[in-house]
């Protein structure tokens, strides 16, 4: 299978032109898509959230020369890689050296109909939601109800569904049933402003910053803070059980533990 063909079946589920919709909305930045070109047929694909030594090594163990990740291999212009301190910079020169291409599908799997962010809030219990930022079939933000129960029983909940240990939260354990979350790393004004205007009891995401918290539960909102890692694995791998068959080659998903 050609290379342009696995990206093909992955635009299916996300088209990049959501990315470009989510950058040109929001004045943001993204670097989706092919990453790294090494030949044009693929024997084997091995879809990691991340580009690191771990998923290279992985790869090359399966005799597979395509990774597709989640998070750009390449965001920025590289200036230096250091492989001395930071063992995930070898990632990128060792894939070239290997012949492994990388595929990155980023904001346009976040915001896809059924992408990351849409399986964050099926992992949550919701069904139906309204969504922050809305693009052209899909989004990105979501506030949606969820089955009536105690706060300390969801949480529990939601630690074995996004299989976590590294989860925290914030707040009483009261009877909770509206819930606002936002894949990655999603706090800022807009979202705490969304979940303020919907009477949210229970704020998901990563990466909030303690004034952030201070300020959702000073006003009677409580907090699950996820590792960005589970945020997001969780919905990467939906998506690949779910095309891994259209892809007609030997596939596998690497998931890192350590990182949950």
């Amino acid at each position: 299978m050609k290379i342009n063909d696995i990206l093909s079946v992955l635009e299916e589920v996300g088209p990049l032109s959501l990315s470009d919709e989510f950058c040109r909305k929001l004045n943001a930045y993204d670097n989706s898509g092919i990453i790294i070109k090494s030949s044009e047929e693929v024997n084997g694909a091995l879809f990691s959230l991340d580009l690191s030594h771990k998923a290279v090594a992985r790869a090359k163990s399966l005799g597979y020369n395509l990774i597709v990740t989640h998070h750009p291999a390449i965001y920025h212009a590289v200036r230096r890689l250091d492989a001395v301190t930071d063992p995930n910079a070898s990632a990128i020169p060792e894939c070239i050296k290997e012949g492994i291409s990388v595929i990155s599908m980023h904001l346009n799997f976040d915001t896809a109909p059924q992408g990351i962010d849409y399986h964050l809030m099926k992992g949550l219990g919701g069904q139906d939601a309204q969504i922050l930022i809305e693009l052209n079939g899909g989004g990105y933000g979501r506030i949606y109800d969820i089955r009536p129960q105690n706060f300390k029983e969801y949480f529990n909940n939601v630690k074995q569904t996004f299989s976590t240990e590294r989860a925290i939260c914030f707040g009483k354990d009261r009877l909770i049933q509206r819930v606002a979350s936002f894949c990655g790393a999603g706090c800022d004004d807009k979202s705490i402003a969304f979940a303020y205007k919907n009477n949210v009891d229970v704020f998901v995401s990563s990466e909030l910053r303690e004034h952030e918290i201070a300020a959702l539960t000073a006003n009677g909102i409580n907090v699950i803070v996820l590792t960005h890692y589970a945020s997001e694995n969780y919905g990467f791998n939906k998506i690949y059980q779910s095309i891994k068959e259209k892809l007609k080659l030997p596939s596998e998903y690497f998931c890192d533990d350590e990182l949950l």
